[in-house]
């Protein structure tokens, strides 16, 4: 284990299932998908059966609030330990190079840690570490219960560095005889390859630091960006996995005054990415409420007012999506999915910068009045038409957001609204494979 404290790094102790594991079972996907889908989680119950696996080991979210969340909570942290006490880890300390390929494309990635001191998810901080969107802080204790009882972590948190000369990240991916092969392996449910090997020449991890601390220094950072030194240093900016860093940073500042600075939960282990890997693609996020109890249309015109919003009805739903992607001007448009058809809403008079914003400031106000039983946020059209044709629900599809403005907008702007971009679709999230001890 090596600290740089100056970029907030830790080359962690990481611990992956021995030999012999049955590792398509042993991986699976993060917690936060598939939350209105629970045919999803049985069939990975099914196909994980009795074997390790890190499905033992977490809370799909999909049974936050329901009568057995605290049960599974109790047996996942219990089997935590069963893991650790029946020496099914072995640990690595290094840097870990993932490979990712899904859908016809490959990602890239570094698993280390980062020190919690240096990240802050508040609005306006101007922290090394960042959020790129708002967090919602009730989503917060739920997740304080199941970390704070656990003896390890398994991160499905993806941070992105804005690298666009590939001095990270491809630097490793081009070094094949500096890596010790770790594993190689289908993923569950068509969730493509992944392939991970461990980082054993410390010259390469030199060069990986050094290029991270040229990120981060000033005399880069501040004319890259055309910002003065009011603005903080950026340097990882989180994309997925926001409210399990900030579950794991309110952990750590309860903790932080029983045990001293020099503790595990100190640092999160995450995986790195970089913006502009060819791979990474930026999905949106849709909207689905639940159980409508007023008027959609009217509620919509209501909060616009009638000359604000304009709506139309398609023949389909590639229509309605084509219009949505075409749409240009200062006008913002988004589509409309219920049991009676597709249509598409354009905004005349924005509330926000991003059409995802001035939509989800009337689902807010909207959802307030009791309008729906409850919102779900979707990744992928299928999931978003399966569940807004149903009867009593609608759906808002929304555009994508071009990745490079990202790191821009959140130094200059402070937070996206939240849930306003996807790194990839839902089978393409990160899948629970490392872990650390947080004791």
């Amino acid at each position: 284990m090596r600290i740089y404290s100056d970029i907030g790094v830790q080359v962690a102790d990481v611990l992956l299932p021995k030999k012999g594991i049955d590792l398509r079972k042993w991986a699976t996907i993060a917690c936060d998908q598939f939350t209105s889908q629970p045919e999803y989680w049985e069939q990975v119950a099914r196909e994980v059966g009795d074997a390790p696996s890190t499905f033992n080991l977490i809370l799909p979210e999909v049974y936050l609030g329901k009568p057995e969340e605290m049960e599974r909570i109790r047996s996942a942290q219990q089997t935590m330990r069963q893991y650790l006490d029946n020496g099914i880890f072995e640990v690595y300390s290094g840097l870990i190079y993932v490979e990712r390929t899904v859908c016809g494309k490959t990602r890239r990635g570094l698993i280390l840690a980062l020190d919690l001191e240096k990240y802050d998810y508040s609005p306006g901080s101007q922290s090394l570490i960042r959020a790129t969107e708002g967090t919602i802080l009730e989503r917060i204790p739920p997740r304080m219960r199941i970390r704070e009882g656990a003896v390890i972590e398994l991160p499905h948190i993806l941070v992105l560095i804005d690298d666009p000369e590939h001095t990270v990240i491809e630097t490793v991916s081009q070094r094949n005889q500096a890596l010790v092969p770790l594993y190689d392996f289908e993923l569950m449910q068509g969730s493509g390859h992944l392939k991970g090997a461990l980082v054993a020449d410390l010259e390469l991890e030199k060069q990986v630091i050094q290029a991270l601390q040229r990120l981060a220094s000033p005399e880069v950072f501040y004319p890259k960006y055309g910002v003065g030194e009011e603005k903080g240093v950026l340097l990882f900016a989180v994309g997925d996995g926001n409210h399990s860093l900030a579950t794991a940073k309110a952990c750590w500042e309860k903790l932080k005054p029983c045990v001293g600075m020099y503790h595990p939960a100190r640092y999160a282990l995450v995986e790195i990415e970089n913006l502009h890997d060819p791979g990474l693609v930026f999905e949106p996020i849709h909207r689905v409420l639940f159980n409508l109890k007023q008027p959609l249309l009217t509620a919509l015109q209501n909060f616009f007012g009638e000359a604000g919003i304009t709506i139309a009805p398609c023949s389909d739903a590639e229509t309605m999506e084509k219009t949505v992607k075409e749409a240009t001007g200062k006008s913002q448009t988004f589509g409309i999915v219920t049991p009676q058809g597709f249509s598409v809403a354009t905004i005349h008079k924005p509330t926000s910068n991003l059409v995802v914003g001035s939509l989800q400031a009337f689902l807010d106000d909207w959802l307030k009045q009791g309008a729906a039983e409850k919102i779900d946020y979707v990744h992928g059209e299928d999931a978003l038409y399966h569940l807004s044709r149903q009867e009593g629900n609608c759906g808002f599809y929304l555009p994508a957001m071009d990745k490079n403005e990202l790191f821009r907008t959140v130094i200059l702007d402070g937070v996206l609204p939240r849930k306003t971009f996807s790194m990839g679709e839902a089978i393409e999230k990160r899948f629970y494979m490392e872990a650390r001890k947080i004791i």
